[in-house]
């Protein structure tokens, strides 16, 4: 049987096994950080599908390494587990008018589904690698302060060996070739506070982030490159007859060129240097480099990718520029590209959603990327 019709007959066999698995999935809570009970479920369904050597790591990915040995090159194909959505509850699922309606469903649980379906392809076929052994991994700390914790691990744990490494996240819409790296500080302002008539005067550590937060505002991005900030969260006071003694934020500066980063974080210091403050680094996600070998050799990926989505759905995907588990390997050299295996809108919202009926499509294109790297 050819492959495409193998393909073709796989899809129809499993369609509803898929669904029924973007269900269960999807409801899993999965919090960056608290990503165990989706990590179990993964190694548990690899396992029922006959996958051998699946293996879990401290940062709580689920890796299956197909025909990887202690040597050589590997190809590595990602989906993250975790989820921005704090719930530890189930999340919520509803279907209505051919959406599916779910937090993390779209961002990343479709994608999720259709990297497990394609490791059950391969193993269900039995299929050869071609020049280099292939790595499927369930990766958590994708998403905010996971700060890329899984493919950090994973990027350790085959140092040297990563030929190519894909990312299957978001939409068919865009292929993210291009790295949006970040810094991201935890700001404390302390002051002594008090009441707010008796003690009127004192310094106000409300007041003092204020000044902070002012300041980031106040920037004015540099030129090179497209290049960001935000203030994201804020906190602090005890009530409002009390002058504040402590007040926190979150906040971030974003750029996808290195000299961005640099140039902001010049920025940012001389903000944060004043007394009183108290800041960490709490994220940091590096730009690409790639040399004109591995610039070469993503091109061609990105090409690829682009002839095959468009083969199957009859559209042409955006090449964009993103931060996603991309980034680390990409800062090392390494040709990556990340893509998307569905349809949907609202990612990082409570309202959500995947279009049920792109899940075949999206299948299929997981599928027959992987199969670039098997033999015929």
């Amino acid at each position: 049987m050819p492959v495409t019709e193998q393909i073709k007959s796989f899809l129809r066999a499993h369609q509803e096994e898929s669904l029924a698995l973007l269900k269960t999935l999807a409801q899993i809570p999965a919090p960056s950080g608290q990503e165990g009970a989706r990590m179990a479920f993964c190694r548990d369904w690899l396992a029922g599908i006959g996958a051998k050597g699946v293996y879990t790591d401290a940062a709580l990915n689920v890796a299956y390494p197909y025909g990887v040995g202690p040597e050589g090159p590997v190809v590595a194909f990602l989906a993250h587990t975790d989820t921005v959505f704090p719930d530890t509850a189930p999340m919520p699922w509803r279907e209505e008018n051919g959406r599916i309606y779910c937090p993390g469903v779209m961002d990343d649980t479709a994608n999720l589904v259709n990297l497990l379906m394609a490791a059950k392809f391969v193993t269900e076929y039995r299929l050869q690698p071609r020049d280099a052994g292939v790595l499927f991994v369930c990766n958590s700390g994708e998403e905010g302060m996971g700060n890329l914790k899984g493919c950090r691990q994973i990027c350790t744990d085959y140092q040297g060996r990563l030929q190519a490494l894909y990312s299957f996240d978001l939409t068919l819409d865009e292929i993210i070739c291009r790295a949006v790296g970040s810094q991201r500080f935890s700001v404390t302002a302390r002051a002594q506070g008090g009441h707010s008539f008796h003690d009127f005067g004192r310094e106000n550590a409300i007041r003092k982030l204020a000044a902070v937060i002012e300041g980031i505002y106040a920037i004015q991005p540099p030129a090179f490159g497209t290049t960001t900030y935000n203030v994201g969260t804020i906190r602090g006071g005890t009530s409002v007859n009390t002058i504040a003694q402590q007040a926190e934020m979150l906040c971030e500066f974003r750029s996808d060129e290195d000299a961005g980063l640099q140039w902001m974080a010049g920025q940012f210091q001389s903000l944060f240097d004043r007394p009183g403050l108290e800041v960490r680094l709490v994220g940091s996600r590096p730009c690409g480099r790639l040399d004109t070998e591995g610039l070469e050799m993503q091109e061609k990926m990105i090409q690829r990718a682009e002839q095959l989505i468009e083969a199957v759905t009859g559209k042409k995907p955006a090449r964009t520029s993103g931060s996603t588990d991309c980034n680390l390997p990409l800062s090392m050299g390494i040709p990556s590209i990340c893509i998307g295996t569905c349809y949907g809108a609202g990612a990082h919202t409570r309202e959500e959603y995947l279009l049920a009926d792109s899940m075949l499509p999206g299948c299929e294109v997981a599928i027959r990327t992987v199969l670039e790297y098997f033999q015929d």
